[in-house]
This record gives C-alpha cells, sequence and structure tokens, in this order.
C-alpha cells in the first residue's frame, strides 16, 4: 500500500493496483483521508455542570444517601421542588460509579472441573444410580453400578427398592474386596446425589483409603461412562421396560451384566470386551485379530483398496475432561 501511494501521480493507478494486488478504492481512500468530524454538541435537555454536581451532592447528603432515586424524586416532588427525573439520577449515580447492589445475594459455590485419567484396571471407578420402572405408577427400582473406568468393566451392581447410602456403602465394599484393589490406588467418582454424599459412605471410602471425585452440579457429561452404560442396558432388547417384581429385575441383571463384560464389544476400547481389557487380554486379542485381517488380506488384495489392513491400537488411557493440550 505504502509503494503505491509513493508512485501515485508518477505512474497511472490502476496498472499499479493489478500487478500489486490492491484495491483501487483503499488507495484512493488512504490518499484523501476524511476530514476530522465535528465535536458533537450537547443536546438541548442535557443538564449543566452546576446541575449535575447539586443532584451529586444531594444523593450523597445525609439525608438521602440511603434513599433509592424513585423515593427521591417523589419526596422533592411533594416539597415543591423538581431536579431531575428518577432515570436522570440513575445515569449521573452510574457516571460517578454509585450503582451497585447493596443486598446480600446468595452465591453458588465454585466446584472444580473434575478432570480423571486411567491407564489400567482399578485406577478409576465411576458409579451411579439409576431408576428402573415398575407397573405400577410413580414406582421404582434402583440400579446401582460400579464401572471401572479404563476397561468399561462392570465390577459390581445391585439392584434395591430405594435409594440408600447403606447398600451403596455395602455394594462398594464388597466389590473393592472382590477385586482386591490395593489401599491408595483406587479413584471413587460419582455425581452429588445423596447416597454419593452421605457421611456413612464419606467415612467407608476414607477407611478403605479410596479417593472420592465428584460431578459439577447439573453437569451430566462430568460422569459420561455412567449415562453411557445404562444406556446400553436400557436399550438392550433384553430390557422389558418395566418390571413386575425385585426377583424379575434381578434376573434380567443377571443375564445382562455377564453378557456386557464379556460379549459386548465397546466402541471405546478397540471393539474388545471389556473382560477382556480388565484381565489384561487385550494385546492377545487384538494380535490375533490382526493375523485374521492380514491372511485375508494375502488371499484377497483386491477386496481391501486402502492397502493392508492396520493393527487396531487399545487408547493408552480413559479420561473424564482431558486437561487443555496446553496444561500438558
Amino acid at each position: 500500500m505504502n509503494a503505491v501511494l509513493a508512485l501515485r501521480g508518477r505512474l497511472p493507478v490502476t496498472p499499479v493496483c493489478t500487478a500489486l494486488g490492491v484495491s483501487r478504492a483503499t488507495v484512493h481512500r488512504r490518499g484523501k483521508p476524511r476530514p476530522a468530524l465535528a465535536s458533537r454538541p450537547p443536546p438541548p435537555r442535557a443538564l449543566a455542570k452546576t446541575e449535575r454536581q447539586q443532584i451529586v451532592e444531594l444523593l450523597g447528603s445525609a439525608r438521602f444517601v440511603d434513599r433509592a432515586p424513585a423515593e427521591i424524586v417523589h419526596t422533592l416532588l411533594d416539597e415543591g421542588e423538581y431536579l431531575a427525573s428518577e432515570r436522570t439520577l440513575y445515569r449521573v449515580l452510574a457516571a460517578h460509579g454509585a450503582v451497585q447492589e447493596r443486598r446480600n445475594q446468595l452465591s453458588h459455590p465454585h466446584h472444580l472441573r473434575p478432570e480423571l485419567v486411567a491407564t489400567a484396571p482399578n485406577a478409576v471407578w465411576s458409579w451411579d444410580i439409576t431408576k428402573l420402572r415398575t407397573t405400577v405408577k410413580w414406582s421404582y427400582f434402583y440400579l446401582y453400578v460400579l464401572l471401572d473406568l479404563f476397561s468399561r468393566y462392570v465390577v459390581g451392581w445391585m439392584v434395591a427398592r430405594q435409594e440408600s447410602a447403606a447398600l451403596a456403602k455395602r455394594l462398594i465394599e464388597e466389590s473393592v474386596t472382590k477385586h482386591a484393589v490395593e489401599p491408595g490406588t483406587l479413584v471413587l467418582h460419582a455425581d452429588r446425589g445423596a447416597p454419593m454424599t452421605s457421611k456413612t459412605l464419606a467415612q467407608l471410602l476414607a477407611d478403605l483409603e479410596v479417593t472420592r471425585s465428584f460431578s459439577r452440579p447439573h453437569t451430566s457429561n462430568d460422569n459420561p461412562f455412567s449415562e453411557s452404560q445404562f444406556k446400553t442396558a436400557k436399550y438392550h432388547p433384553s430390557y422389558p421396560g418395566r418390571f413386575v417384581t425385585l426377583d424379575e429385575a434381578l434376573a434380567w441383571g443377571r443375564a445382562f451384566f455377564p453378557w456386557y463384560n464379556q460379549e459386548h464389544r465397546h466402541s471405546g476400547i478397540a471393539f474388545l470386551t471389556p473382560t477382556d481389557v480388565y484381565l489384561g487380554c487385550a494385546e492377545t486379542v487384538l494380535t490375533r485379530r490382526h493375523e485374521t485381517l492380514r491372511a485375508a488380506y494375502a488371499a484377497h488384495p483386491e477386496r481391501f483398496p486402502h492397502g493392508p489392513p492396520k493393527r487396531q491400537v487399545l487408547p493408552p488411557a480413559t479420561y473424564i475432561n482431558p486437561p487443555h493440550p496446553s496444561a500438558l
């Protein structure tokens, strides 16, 4: 742009602009800058400086310092005096930084965003409770599920007639013992429901040396793995939609959870079963799968338009709210 302006008057503007890829309109605009705009005159109904100062002094006086502008305006009107409208008083106050909320307002506590990573089984468990409909309106059974984050393996489950911290305590204690979890190695993540935040459960986790982690209030994607597992359960063909008795719900769970752990191939873990990953068989299964694909490629390479098949890889870590790349 500076080169075009320097050559202006010595060379034709159009070919120079074409050669340098500069707009002619920009060149003409830069060559003739706009004159400075005249200052805008104050509107005829604006208050004079003396009037504004009078309002400031009046509003800050001992008589009116704790009273609202609407009350001040009408008090002065009753006394036969008019300074300005209520809106003008607010404008003058705002110009002097004197408009603010004076009442004590309820503020919600700041909850930290949970950031969890699992690189092996029994590093992070996620758990939640969901309602199971019954044939009686407004009556439910409650399904408790403990899920290993890395493998998606259901390490414990239970169906009960109610949400209870005591029942959750028993399930968690039995699951930790069953899977031989070492003290101080497990993080248990949940939402902020009453059973999850109860003192009964807090004391148990302290005794087991299990670290607690909570979702932020009203943030469902802070506990996505449990939510996803519940969806898988309720969309399974065996799910009846409603249960007649508790025994029927238990029978469904005894059939569903072995299928989920041992047969369901999960997209988040390279389409392996949770049991394969939880028991450390993932690499063996992936190697066998890759050998089968290589044999098929050797027999019919024309059926693989993208070339030799690539070996699937198990994700090395599973995250709840992975940290921002700039924090890594």
